[in-house]
């Protein structure tokens, strides 16, 4: 790779030790960076921003980064993610078998000290923060591994790397930014992978975040943004992917992983679009819209709801009971077209016992349009495995051997009215007042 002025290498700037803080090291690049960059207009430039490279290695980060310059790109040679939590969760006797141990790439090892009851941004390996006009722009982050190393107890009966709590963030965009851009990324054992503030075409795309206790959140508000092509997982505590307050939002593509408390979660969301998603989760409450979220198209996903099968988290859920529905809805003027939903559980395990599972729940909100959805749902015999990997893909591709489980394919709530639903479900399957809402059942069968 050809370097030039403004092209830097951790490995051989002269300012610190990359392998014990490779923050101190980032810091000092990008002070460089503002020193010779200091005028705006130099022969219609001035300040291209600069390119620090990591390359593949373990590199310690005990300072935070502090980046308040536009066209900053940070990257590295592999995302580096591997699970920590198979890891750590496999006896420690069998530990020195394994082929190894930790993520790679070009690994950033989040180390900051923290103290008790630390702002959530003082735990972020990466702090952006610039006021003023114009808004920061065009900051990357392409192909390198975020390790929060270690999860810490928190009080309950799981095992402390089990929790999804340390305090530690990978990313922490703090205030208005433009055109950003995440690609490539591993993040891992991070109680926060991505929090960005008040984003303007903001691109998440092709990354590996999981195994953290939520992976991407887009706060305060925003607009045409998109998350795409990501292979994403949270923990139980948190979000997979979470959005507030945005317009124009994409989000396509995405392999959602289960065991977050939800796949998608958007709050005061409009003229947005969920399409082409594969979403799985082992609770309720999988895609969320509310907050008055409406104009928005939620289309061709497929949703599969299981059973958690791995023994270390068995019997841990989001504390949803099945009545609340794996698509809930509170706005208006909604389109859900085209999705397939998958209902595979244990009647045994259905909360509150005896009810009916809701699929897709309107719970507020007028106009919203629900065509064309195949609701699959079986009864299935729930166990768990010690190996996580074999006991998922084992209940990923087990589809005989089931009872057909009774379902309410389409609810609408008293507080949502004037919606169409057509094809989505049996005459029996669609819960609604026929004075105020449009309905025209799936046919059944001999019909």
């Amino acid at each position: 790779m050809k370097r030039g002025s403004n092209c830097y290498d951790v490995t051989t700037w002269p300012v610190g030790d990359p392998f014990e803080d490779v923050g101190q090291v980032i810091n000092s690049i990008i002070a460089d960076v503002k020193s010779r960059q200091a005028s705006p207009d130099v022969n219609d430039g001035g300040k291209p921003g600069a390119m620090i490279y990591i390359p593949p290695g373990d590199y310690r980060l005990r300072t935070q980064v502090l980046i308040d310059v536009s066209f900053l790109r940070i990257e590295g040679s592999g995302h580096g993610f591997t699970s920590s939590s198979i890891r750590f969760n496999v006896p420690e006797a069998e530990w020195p078998d394994l082929h190894e141990l930790w993520p790679g790439g070009s690994r950033v090892m989040v180390d900051i000290p923290l103290e008790a009851g630390a702002e959530e941004s003082k735990g972020a390996a990466f702090y952006v923060e610039r006021t003023g006009s114009p808004r920061i722009s065009s900051v990357e982050f392409s192909n390198f591994c975020i390790d929060g190393l270690h999860f810490t107890a928190d009080g309950s009966e799981l095992h402390p790397e089990n929790t999804y709590v340390n305090g530690k963030t990978g990313i922490y965009v703090a205030n208005e930014n433009d055109s950003f851009r995440v690609e490539g990324m591993g993040f891992v054992y991070l109680e926060n992978a991505l929090t960005i503030h008040n984003a303007d075409a903001l691109s998440i795309h092709n990354n590996f975040i999981a195994e953290c206790g939520s992976c991407i959140e887009l706060r305060g508000w925003g607009q045409a943004s998109k998350i795409t092509d990501n292979l994403v997982g949270a923990g139980f505590k948190g979000h997979s992917i979470y959005a507030q307050n945005h317009g124009g939002l994409l989000i396509t593509a995405n392999n959602v992983f289960p065991r977050g408390a939800s796949s998608v979660h958007l709050d005061g969301v409009t003229r947005s679009s969920v399409t082409n998603n594969r979403l799985h989760s082992f609770y309720p409450g999988m895609v969320i819209l509310e907050g008055n979220s409406s104009e928005n198209l939620v289309a061709t996903n497929h949703f599969l709801r299981d059973h958690e099968p791995w023994t270390p988290f068995f019997g841990i859920d989001n504390g949803l009971d099945d009545l609340n529905g794996l698509l809930l809805i509170s706005g208006s003027n909604n389109s859900v077209t085209g999705n397939h939903f998958s209902q595979i559980i244990d009647s045994e395990s259905i909360r509150p016992p005896g009810a009916t599972p809701v699929v897709i729940r309107l719970a507020a909100g007028t106009g919203n349009f629900v065509s064309s959805n195949h609701v699959v749902a079986l009864d299935v015999h729930a166990t768990s495995s010690d190996s996580c990997f074999s006991a998922q893909v084992d209940a990923l591709l087990t589809t005989g051997s089931s009872e057909a489980l009774a379902v309410t394919a389409v609810q609408v709530d008293p507080d949502s009215a004037r919606n169409t639903i057509l094809d989505s479900g049996t005459d029996a399957q669609v819960i609604a007042d026929r004075a105020v809402n449009a309905v025209r059942a799936t046919p059944g069968i001999g019909s």
